[in-house]
């Protein structure tokens, strides 16, 4: 049999959350669930992620949503979904409130229904078992070091020293991140001690209650961590290449792991990222250049059995995206995937239809999981003239993913906001992901 009849012999048509059956039983116990998209501008992988989360959470006490997201950001949405007093009654305004570039990836519709679902279910919920939406990103240095200093201004003034020492190391390059990283080619340990301070000083108040339980604390040291994150990755930035980009999936593998200990014993976590950081690198030419990524890092970490990782693909439609890093977001074109790919394989199998694919124990036993694809990755910046050319990841299937989506024919999402700002981080590596 080949390619094209296993492949055909082994999807599950997509219509309705019902469909999703298959990947929830494979789900099982598993404590954690990565969900990729091939691109970060596609309503069908918001939606269906959306969809699966809905059931995890509902039918089997998931307890956070973990997206690649900022931190600051993302717990102004946190914040009012689980209720808290003062916070937005409706998480679109926190959604609303995104400015860093890109915002499309979580200020779009798609993320409004889905919040607002979450509010509504957590509202029938006590307080301390209400599921929480974090950012698991590593960009937000100024934000985040605002953060700190205003929970020791008001918790533990007797610490602030040790975060102004942090600030005034920073406030030199005008929150400007690209400036600090070209002083720190010179000076490489540039604010590192202060920034050490600063975690040592918070860490000292780890056995503290966290005012109003939920979890103040813990998010000012997560915002610590993010700028000791931060500044190493700058660092790294100006130097080109792939460190920068382990830097930050070390990061998030981190903070995914410092969220399930800090929900507890039995926490179980779904994560929205693209499939280049959820899907195991080590099934892709990644390793080649010595990448590594979140779902290799939660595999090694907590297990194959424990994690489950689904990718998502698209044959064809369109996307929000945007031509340049920083530039205007419109919707654009994604032409027919290349010859040979994986998408295009899955288009001829099964043309015109959301298929879903929940993979066999010995996935490499099955022909086309244990074969060599071009698979589709489309990031933020992006140019439908040249999508043959780039935009593919060489891919053995079922060693990346343990499950996956194809949205054969697919729609741009629909952003919040008419305009993108147009400041922006420099392009990470690879393009945008």
């Amino acid at each position: 049999m080949g390619a094209i009849d296993q492949i055909r012999s082994a999807g599950v048509s997509l219509r309705s959350a019902e469909d999703l059956d298959p990947l929830v039983r494979r789900i099982g116990d598993a404590h954690l669930v990565l969900l990729g998209e091939a691109t970060h501008g596609t309503s069908e992988f918001y939606r269906w992620r959306a969809e699966l989360t809905r059931r995890l959470v509902a039918e089997h006490g998931f307890s956070l949503v973990a997206v690649e997201g900022d931190w600051p950001d993302c717990h102004a949405v946190h914040r009012s979904v689980v209720g808290v007093e003062g916070a937005p009654e409706d998480p679109r305004d926190a959604l609303l409130a995104f400015t860093r570039w890109p915002t499309w990836m979580w200020a779009n519709e798609e993320v409004v229904d889905f919040a607002r679902w979450l509010r509504r279910h957590n509202e029938t919920r006590p307080h301390e078992r209400r599921v929480g939406f974090h950012g698991l990103d590593v960009y937000s240095l100024w934000d985040s070091l605002h953060a700190v200093l205003d929970y020791l201004r008001e918790n533990a003034p007797e610490h602030l020293e040790s975060a102004m020492a942090a600030y005034r190391c920073f406030e030199p390059y005008g929150e400007d991140p690209q400036a600090f990283a070209m002083a720190a080619r010179f000076t490489p340990e540039r604010c590192e001690r202060e920034v050490v301070d600063l975690l040592l000083d918070l860490r000292t108040r780890r056995a503290d209650a966290d005012a109003g339980g939920w979890g103040e604390r813990f998010v000012a040291e997560q915002n610590a961590r993010i700028v000791a994150g931060a500044q190493r990755y700058y660092r790294a930035m100006v130097r080109g290449g792939s460190e920068s980009w382990n830097i930050r999936d070390h990061h998030m593998a981190d903070t995914l792991d410092h969220l399930m200990a800090f929900y507890g014993p039995g926490a179980r976590g779904v994560v929205w990222e693209h499939n280049t950081h959820v899907g195991d690198a080590r099934a892709t030419d990644m390793t080649t250049v010595g990448m590594v990524n979140v779902g290799q890092l939660a595999r090694e970490r907590h297990g194959t059995d424990d994690v489950v990782i689904v990718g998502f693909g698209t044959y064809s439609g369109s996307v929000i995206a945007s031509e340049r890093w920083g530039g205007p977001v419109r919707r654009m074109r994604v032409p027919e995937a290349r010859r040979g790919s994986l998408e295009a394989h899955m288009h001829q199998a099964i043309p015109d239809s959301d298929a879903l694919f929940v993979f066999p124990d010995n996935p490499w036993a099955t022909d086309w999981l244990g074969d060599l694809f071009d698979h589709r990755a489309i990031g933020v910046v992006y140019d439908p003239e040249r999508e043959h050319r780039r935009n593919y990841v060489p891919t053995v299937l079922g060693r990346r993913y343990d499950a996956f989506v194809h949205c054969d024919r697919t729609e741009a999402l629909r952003p919040l906001h008419a305009v993108e700002p147009t400041e922006g981080e420099r392009e990470t590596y690879p393009t945008g992901v």
